[in-house]
């Protein structure tokens, strides 16, 4: 079981009244908080800001998987692999509410092709050109091989064979398929694990201001001096730092040249994958990995127990400043993707959501979005006379272990043996065994039995051990105050905005929960009502 350890009330106090902080950190999106949460557990003070909600970019607009990423072993970035294989482990333990594994389905057959440009095609191509750029199952049954063996895998199942022929895995399928592969990798709540890990950064006594914008950051004496701005009340103050971290996801490049005004060669490759949420499209809990002719892949995934996740596509984004949305043109390229697997093709009208991120991966001079490196890249400048550490790229899943990665390149500047520690250690609410889930969530239905079913399986797949904490005393459903709708109520809301940073209903339904899939507009627009004028919403404005 992941040890969680006993908090200690921030010492937001003591900070404000420190004139120079160890670390500042931009960015409140995965890197960002996982790099706080590392750094105020070694005994650095922190400092964080981010412009608006926590993981309102590219943290909350993932396929929302750890996974190793089966298809980049194609272009032989074992490491990277390796190391998010291992890392799925790891998160499991730490976080059995918010992340559980998942079994994956590859269909097989023989039209199948690479993307053009990976070195495993190329390589094929030349040893092999009767092949004509087609993926063998040999290769893929290889690449399967390596992915089970590479992470040192202890709780996750195996690869299998599957027949597709008179099974549930199959049923939906056109009947061309008769073959697949099935093999094992996690689901995630993206935004939570984001809020986790800034809520314990937090207790840790770091200091975590969202809607926080960092005009500027000018290096004195040494010494860093940022200038940050509330934006909802506009007032600036500055903070005084030894070292900065850029964290600020597809907005890093923007912050070197305009902010801090470094000039650099580094930057970021701004690649934009959108997806579509659908009806439930079929009946059982495992996902698809559909690979096509173009050499592309998607997953078709269940999602939140009624719908089906369908993505991601790879396009380029060329301005930081223009909001990410699924185009027509890729919700068309999803369906028809989809549609040449299933036996029943999926329209337009089955859509009920999209949403689209903007992956700030390393400019690596790649020929083609899909191809741009996945690795991350960490980059210390002191050309200034303050060191400044700028992030580029990663994934979600080796978000642990490039703060690890990071705090490396951090811990030289500053006085201490500071050790790695987050490997094992739960994040709030999840205290409990990572096949705990089920139990947990009988005891909470036991202790207030007016939670229907899908209620406390809600609370404690968001929660995990601290839903007793989320219903409190109550000991009936008018106790937790006004209902918003499906099952969100006052009480919660409160916890959201006292624990969890959330300030308007877009934060509650789309970043700390998914039920904006579930409420109206009208709820929605009373929602964001009713939390504007809560006093906690004006404690914190003044606060800022």
């Amino acid at each position: 079981m992941a040890t969680q350890p006993e908090y200690v009330e921030a010492t937001l106090g003591q900070l404000e009244h420190q004139d120079v902080i160890d670390l500042f950190v931009i960015g409140g999106g995965i890197n960002g908080c996982g790099i706080a949460r590392d750094a105020v557990g070694r005994g650095l003070s922190v400092e964080l800001a981010e412009m608006n909600d926590l993981a309102s970019a590219t943290s909350s607009a993932s396929t929302k998987l750890f996974h190793g990423g089966l298809r980049y072993l194609e272009y032989w970035e074992v490491r990277l692999v390796r190391e998010a294989l291992i890392e799925r482990e790891t998160l499991l333990r730490a976080m059995p509410h918010i992340s559980w594994p998942m079994r994956f389905v590859l269909p097989y057959h023989k039209d199948m092709r690479f993307e053009g440009n990976t070195p495993t095609s190329k390589l094929l191509s030349f040893v092999m050109p009767w092949m004509k750029g087609r993926r063998p199952a040999w290769l893929i049954r290889l690449g399967l091989f390596m992915y089970d063996n590479l992470g040192g895998r202890k709780i996750l199942k195996g690869t299998t064979s599957v027949s597709l022929t008179g099974t549930p895995e199959g049923a939906p399928l056109n009947d061309r398929f008769s073959k697949a592969y099935e093999y094992s990798d996690c689901w995630i709540e993206d935004s939570r694990l984001v809020v986790l890990n800034a809520r314990d950064a937090q207790a840790r006594g770091a200091k975590i201001n969202v809607r926080t914008k960092v005009l500027s950051a000018e290096q004195k004496d040494g010494i860093w001096v940022v200038t940050v701005q509330d934006r909802d009340s506009g007032e600036t103050r500055e903070v005084r730092a030894k070292m900065l971290v850029n964290a600020g996801g597809p907005w890093v490049e923007d912050i070197i040249r305009n902010a801090v005004h470094i000039k650099s060669a580094d930057g970021v490759r701004l690649v934009r994958g959108s997806h579509i949420v659908t009806r439930k499209l079929y009946d059982h809990d495992k996902c698809y990995f559909f690979q096509g002719e173009d050499g592309r892949i998607i997953f078709t995934i269940p999602y939140e127990t009624d719908f089906t996740l369908i993505g991601t596509t790879d396009k380029d984004h060329a301005d930081v400043g223009e909001k990410p949305v699924c185009t027509e043109e890729e919700a068309d390229y999803l369906l028809k993707f989809a549609s040449n697997y299933l036996k029943t093709p999926v329209t337009k009208e089955d859509v009920v959501w999209s949403y689209s991120g903007v992956r700030p991966l390393y400019n690596d001079g790649a020929s083609s979005a899909t191809a741009a490196t996945r690795d991350y890249v960490l980059k210390v400048d002191e050309s200034t006379g303050a060191p400044l550490l700028n992030v580029f790229g990663g994934k979600i899943t080796t978000y642990r272990k490039l703060a690890e990665s990071a705090l490396e390149k951090i811990t030289p500047f500053f006085d201490g043996d500071r050790k790695p520690w987050t490997a094992g250690v739960a994040l709030p609410g999840g205290d409990f065994p990572v096949d705990g889930v089920a139990e947990l969530t009988s005891r909470l239905s036991k202790t207030y039995p007016f939670l229907t079913p899908k209620w406390a399986k809600r609370l404690i797949k968001a929660y995990g051990t601290e839903a007793f904490d989320v219903v409190g005393e109550a000991t009936e459903a008018s106790d937790l105050g006004r209902d918003f709708g499906a099952t969100l109520t006052e009480r919660e809301i409160k916890w959201l905005m006292d624990k969890e940073f959330a300030r308007t209903a877009e934060d509650v339904v789309w970043r700390r929960s998914k039920l904006g899939l579930r409420l109206t507009q009208e709820q929605i627009a009373a929602l964001d009502d009713w939390m504007s004028k809560s006093p906690k919403n004006s404690e914190q404005q003044g606060a800022a």
